[in-house]
């Protein structure tokens, strides 16, 4: 049985919020898992413009302290969006990052794109899942030689909850591998979008795209599209638009599997802080921030990523009087996230949960 720590929102003198996560810090046990001169990932969400809600920047610097006390080398960091917004380039996204404070001067860690420019630098790992054999991890992640996964728990409409598996799958899927999570059907072109760029044509391995018609707009041949996903990656008109699969739990599946490949060899070397703060009902890829959804809870850390999503999922009913999320999304089954997580070894459900209060 894993063990998830607590901290709640009460604070006094000398012990407040930033103090209580570096009391967290120690009981997850960091010491063990960096070791001098790592590399050390810490994965957050840099929130997209006019978000609010996202994890402030003072909770990333006292993570990436912790770090440098122990000798290894933090960098912060997330990848490139799939749809079009202030964050599908790397250039956009370091500057919307920068709007909400996260600097390498406020940080004290440089700030890194994990997938490069234009969501083209990655890495394939095996898996063997239900669904994928290899995913396509953000290389600066996958290189990395530790994890430290950062997130804030809301509502999402594809998954009911995203927390700490969403933001290590999808967060650390490539731009082509979150395609391959939000849609298994071949892509078809917004004609009214199309500008006639060329640049789905350049990167389609299939030779499965052509420009067509009177206005030679994009069209895709999908007796020969191989359903990669290449060229919603690079189409930054949004005209090849990726388009959600109808079953919700095929998705949800998906992501495990992309977790897994991002968790792959750092088995033992990955820690997951899911911040119990601002719950608001859709996540923080929206141009704003609503209302949360229940009352500020707390801040939780564990070794095991399934552990650490009972565990918030629970956290969350309490507080709530009933199953929050089933209700605000009924047509998602949540579970089945977690049970797939236990099925690909990622962690168990059962945990033990210590109040450091």
């Amino acid at each position: 049985m894993s063990e998830v720590f607590f901290v709640n929102t009460r604070c006094r003198p000398h012990r407040g919020m930033v103090q209580k996560l570096g009391e967290l810090v120690e009981k997850v046990g960091l010491a063990e898992l960096v070791e001098r001169k790592d590399l050390v990932a810490i994965k957050t969400h840099f929130g997209e413009a006019g978000s609010t809600a996202f994890v402030p920047v003072m909770y990333l610097r006292r993570i990436a302290a912790a770090v440098k006390e122990l000798g290894g080398k933090p960098f912060v960091t997330d990848a490139g969006t799939l749809y079009v917004g202030s964050r599908s380039n790397a250039t956009n996204h370091l500057l919307t990052a920068a709007s909400h404070g996260f600097t390498q001067e406020t940080l004290g860690a440089p700030v890194i794109i994990a997938d490069g420019l234009k969501g083209h630098d990655f890495v394939e790992v095996e898996v063997n899942g239900r669904h994928l054999e290899r995913v396509k991890i953000a290389s600066a992640a996958a290189h990395a030689d530790a994890l430290i996964v950062v997130s804030h728990l809301t509502g999402h409409e594809l998954t009911a909850f995203g927390s700490a598996i969403k933001n290590v799958g999808m967060g650390l899927g490539s731009r082509g591998g979150k395609q391959q999570m939000h849609s298994d059907i071949k892509p078809e072109v917004n004609a009214g979008r199309c500008t006639a760029c060329a640049e789905c044509i350049r990167w389609c391995p299939a030779g499965a795209i052509s420009l067509k018609g009177k206005e030679k707009v994009a069209a895709i041949d999908h007796d020969v599209c191989i359903g990669c996903g290449e060229c919603t990656v690079m189409c930054f008109e949004g005209a090849i638009a990726a388009r959600l699969i109808s079953d919700l739990d095929v998705a949800q599946r998906k992501i495990v599997e992309y977790a897994a490949g991002a968790l792959k060899g750092k088995e033992k070397k990955s820690a997951f802080f899911n911040f119990l703060l601002r719950i608001t009902p859709s996540c923080d890829c929206w141009d704003f921030s609503d209302a949360p959804v229940v009352e500020d809870i707390g801040i939780i850390a564990s070794r095991d990523i399934v552990a650490i999503e009972q565990a918030s999922i629970d956290l969350v009913n309490e507080a709530a009087g009933r199953d929050l999320f089933n209700e605000m999304f009924p047509t998602t089954n949540w579970p089945a996230q977690l049970d797939y997580a236990e099925e690909m070894g990622l962690g168990s459900r059962k945990h033990e949960l210590v109040s450091l209060d």
